[in-house]
């Protein structure tokens, strides 16, 4: 099965079992050539594992039932994006705003700031820039346009 194929007919199925949530949504679904699927489900409130474990279960079934690995020949894990992944959709900027983030941009200049705002168009991040008496805190509006990736960043 070509991985486009199997990309949008899980994604499908998982529209199905997610109906009833408005909380949760689907981030990002691969596929590798080994048919290992992995799928990345959040929500705004924060995912429950035991959420990430129904849906695992529900989809693992609706996959056999649809005959999309006749064989069986598939592994599947569903899991919440991990702070190791870089955010990909509105919806979770919007949640992430008051943590910190390191934003690449298109041109591969990198930004650190706090997120401090979401628009349908883009980012805002604050920042401190200079030191003592002459330090101020920027504002910075980003387009979603110009940007590569936005990882958030554990301060302490």
């Amino acid at each position: 099965m070509a991985a486009n194929t199997g990309t949008e007919a899980i994604e499908r199925g998982l529209q199905q079992l997610m109906q009833g949530q408005p909380a949760h949504f689907l981030v990002d679904i691969r596929i590798k050539p080994t048919n290992n699927i992995k799928v990345f489900i959040d929500s705004d409130e924060g995912m429950p594992l035991s959420s990430l474990v129904d849906y695992n279960r529900k989809l693992y079934r609706w996959i056999e039932e649809q005959g999309l690995y006749p064989d069986g020949d598939f592994s599947l894990e569903v899991s919440s994006p991990g702070l190791d992944e870089p955010l990909k959709m509105e919806r979770q900027y919007r949640k992430n705003e008051g943590r910190f983030v390191e934003v690449l941009l298109n041109d591969s200049t990198k930004k650190e700031g706090k997120l401090a705002g979401t628009t349908s168009g883009g980012i805002t991040i604050t920042y401190d820039k200079g030191k003592g008496k002459a330090k101020e805190t920027v504002t910075e509006e980003i387009l979603f346009t110009d940007i590569k990736t936005t990882k958030i960043q554990i301060k302490f």
